[in-house]
């Protein structure tokens, strides 16, 4: 099995391997272009671009959610289009921790379990003076030259197992359904609702807590990170139904590795509080 982080090191070493695919995940919330002008201005050789609003997400809608998961069909081509096929491993890397762990969630969504996220992403790389490209990489497509077998992408299907559904919380708030820790990846203020920056409501979704994902990223950097991952998550108690969100569904995948890693596998609310906010009859807590 893959492991779930890489090193610098590791990566150097391999970055040049066939069955290597290296990702920047890079994404600036409220400023579309900003991940891809960051790409072509320096990236890691090889590494192709994934865009947050064009490639991995669908058309946002009135309810769904920020970052609607994207299509089935619309996601394996975009693996088609890079030749991501199943032998293939995926490194994932961003800037600030949030946005590989994505990445790293919805090619396990989509059944690619080969996949593992860079630690410290661009910014250790940079400080560790490794190589730098600019501009735009070829993309690596499937040509002429060789053959395609269009099967091989066939695994690629949604695990719906993986999400929970607005439905399920109202059922889980209304203690009409079955009990769940809910999470709430986003920073304290906005958990408490005493800002909001992004969404037309601030609040919590009730009976969640705070796990907030700033806090949970410099762990994977720790020495024993899933000592680490495991004591900050204490209080989640194994075998309990878990649940993450955040403000649109991409964020909140940080947390999710990190519980992966500490031996807790949870469960993402997609939609998250954006979905969540644009019900009015969804109950909403506050402080």
């Amino acid at each position: 099995m893959q492991e779930v982080f890489v090193t610098n090191d590791w990566l150097h070493k391999h970055m040049d391997d066939q069955d290597l695919v290296i990702v920047d995940c890079r994404a600036t919330l409220g400023k579309p272009h900003a991940g891809y002008m960051a790409y072509q201005e320096g990236h890691i050789p090889g590494a192709i671009f994934a865009d947050l609003e064009v490639d991995l997400s669908s058309d946002v809608e009135e309810h769904g959610g920020r970052h609607p998961l994207p299509e089935t069909a619309k996601f394996s081509s975009w693996l088609i289009e890079h030749d991501i096929t199943p032998e293939k491993t995926v490194i994932a890397y961003d800037e600030k921790g949030d946005m590989a762990p994505h990445l790293w969630w919805l090619l396990r969504y989509f059944g690619h379990d080969n996949v593992s996220v860079l630690i410290g992403g661009m910014a250790n790389w940079i400080s560790a003076g490794l190589p730098l490209a600019t501009g735009i990489e070829l993309k690596q497509t499937v040509t002429e030259e060789r053959s395609f077998d269009q099967t091989a992408f066939e695994v690629y299907r949604p695990h719906p197992e993986m999400i929970v559904s607005r439905d399920e919380l109202m059922k889980h708030v209304t203690n009409q359904g079955t009990a769940i820790q809910l999470i709430d990846a986003r920073a304290l203020k906005r958990y408490r609702g005493e800002i909001e920056p992004i969404d037309p409501v601030a609040g919590h979704i009730p009976t969640a807590i705070c796990y907030p994902w700033e806090e949970t990223v410099p762990l994977y950097e720790a020495d024993d990170p899933k000592v680490a991952m495991a004591h900050h998550f204490s209080a989640i108690k194994k075998g309990s139904e878990v649940v993450v969100y955040c403000g649109s569904g991409v964020s909140a995948c940080a947390d999710i590795l990190a519980l992966h890693v500490a031996g807790i596998e949870a469960k993402l609310y997609p939609g998250s509080w954006s979905d969540w906010c644009s019900f009015e009859d969804s109950p909403i807590a506050r402080g």
